[in-house]
């Protein structure tokens, strides 16, 4: 038990070296072969967060140039809360960069072999740990730690055998949850590909047109067309013929869909059968609201799932299964909008603009988002992929002096392109496929977060000792 290990600081393992103050004119929004680390990267609980990259183009001292597995904690937070502060996090190999050590990041640097850097990384993300660290931060609307109170933090040392079972055992739970992160990044890729090639660049129908221009016959335009649709050539689609008459099938099915020509429109040229309308003319879009926070009756004891902007921030893919309040019966008749059904479009509409998520519960929505309902000829995953695809004219058409927002009112008139139903159908058929996957590895890492957050204090406290000694 842990009432037998020795108590020590961690001051005598590891020194906190503090990061460089990088220029920010130096600071570059494209990508570049350099890549800023800042507490932006830090998850809450702790972990690398991919999705936030500064990237530099300037000097840079090597001194301050991180390496893969490097152990690095958070020195810095904005948020009320401080959400992150001292959390740790493992630098992740980033392709075609490098990944540079900035200021109010601490690159840990080991003393001794005595501490297992697997372990002192979950260490460091226990709720001892985090208390020591927020009791002991600076200021007010920005919270800050430092090394030395980082430092000071005492906590008891089991044998290094039983240090590195602790790393092993919760390492295994944490890379399977990145691996299906991962997973769904790349589904997520792919929705957005498929999306791109038939409604913003329109491939297939493009690629009969071609093909008739080419002298071929309408066959053969279908053929050209099943080709951009699967990403195969004339050789392999004959083989899939031959090999998966079913499957192939199936693909001239979906490829007989798209015209064989474009037609003039407000956006430009489209294809035949289609039509432009305005996303408001298309889903329902609401609004919501907060019930008010001093009413108990609005929030204890809730059970309904009420969001906020903040639950969005944490995603790391576009789909919605959890929120960090829930309001009463009370709290939702207080909310205009009601209870959003399950696949209903999330949009963040300031502070800032733009996350997106497909709801997978029953949710209620504050002042903060725009929500579309998709009862009309779009579907959800059309409706997601194209608020995506579109976010930078969404973004141009907020307004507003201290933050940006985009109101319904200037939402609702903006175009969208409407294909023939059976390819929306075809095409929600394809990609809800993909989100349903998306969502399935999402629940799944939920439950493997739960049991590495409830192994976690077992294991660091000792309370689990009889695991090591039977080496399960």
């Amino acid at each position: 038990m842990s009432s037998n290990w020795p108590l020590h600081s961690l001051s005598d393992f590891i020194n906190v070296k503090h990061g460089f103050a990088f220029k920010g004119e130096f600071f570059k929004d494209e990508r570049t072969a350099d890549l800023l680390v800042t507490p932006g990267n830090f998850a809450i609980g702790g972990g690398f967060k991919s999705d936030k990259f500064k990237f530099y183009e300037g000097p840079v001292p090597e001194d301050y140039v991180l390496s893969e597995g490097d152990l690095i904690v958070t020195m810095t937070d904005l948020s009320k809360q401080a959400d992150t502060l001292g959390y740790s996090a493992l630098v992740p190999k980033v392709a075609d960069c490098r990944l540079l050590h900035n200021q109010r990041v601490g690159l840990v640097e080991f003393k001794n072999d005595e501490l297992d850097k697997t372990y002192l990384y979950f260490l460091l993300r226990s709720k001892e740990y985090r208390h020591h660290v927020v009791s002991t931060a600076t200021g007010s609307t920005v919270k800050h730690s430092s090394p030395t109170k980082i430092l000071s933090f005492e906590f008891r040392k089991p044998p290094k055998d039983i240090q590195i079972d602790i790393g092993k055992k919760l390492i295994a739970l944490e890379e399977k949850i990145e691996l299906n992160t991962q997973i769904n990044q790349t589904l997520e890729k792919i929705a957005q590909a498929i999306f791109k090639s038939w409604f913003v660049d329109f491939d297939p129908v493009k690629a009969k047109i071609e093909a008739l221009a080419a002298g071929g016959n309408a066959d053969d335009a279908e053929l050209a067309a099943m080709g951009v649709i699967s990403a195969k050539t004339l050789d392999e689609l004959n083989s899939l013929k031959a090999s998966n008459p079913e499957q192939f099938n199936k693909l001239a099915q979906t490829a007989t869909l798209f015209p064989f020509a474009m037609q003039d429109s407000e956006l430009g040229e489209i294809p035949v059968g289609w039509e432009v309308s305005e996303i408001g003319n298309e889903v329902i879009v609401v609004g919501g609201g907060t019930p008010s926070t001093k009413n108990t009756e609005f929030w204890e004891d809730g059970t309904i799932h009420w969001t906020t902007p903040k639950d969005m921030s944490g995603l790391n893919c576009k789909v919605l299964t959890n929120t960090d309040r829930k309001i009463t019966e009370a709290g939702l008749k207080k909310i205009s909008s009601g209870l959003l059904s399950k696949n209903t479009v999330l949009m963040s509409s300031r502070a800032p603009v733009g996350y997106l998520a497909l709801a997978k519960i029953p949710v209620a929505i504050n002042q903060g988002y725009i929500a579309m309902k998709c009862e009309g000829r779009l579907s959800p995953e059309y409706v997601l992929l194209w608020c995506e695809h579109n976010m930078e004219e969404i973004k141009q058409r907020a307004s507003g002096t201290t933050f940006a927002e985009i109101s319904k009112a200037n939402f609702k008139p903006i175009p969208v392109i409407v294909p023939t139903k059976s390819i929306i159908d075809t095409f929600t058929v394809q990609v809800s496929d993909i989100y349903n996957i998306v969502h399935a590895n999402v629940l799944q890492s939920e439950t493997l977060s739960i049991s590495r957050d409830l192994l976690l204090p077992q294991l660091l406290s000792g309370e689990l000792s009889d695991v090591f000694k039977d080496g399960e």
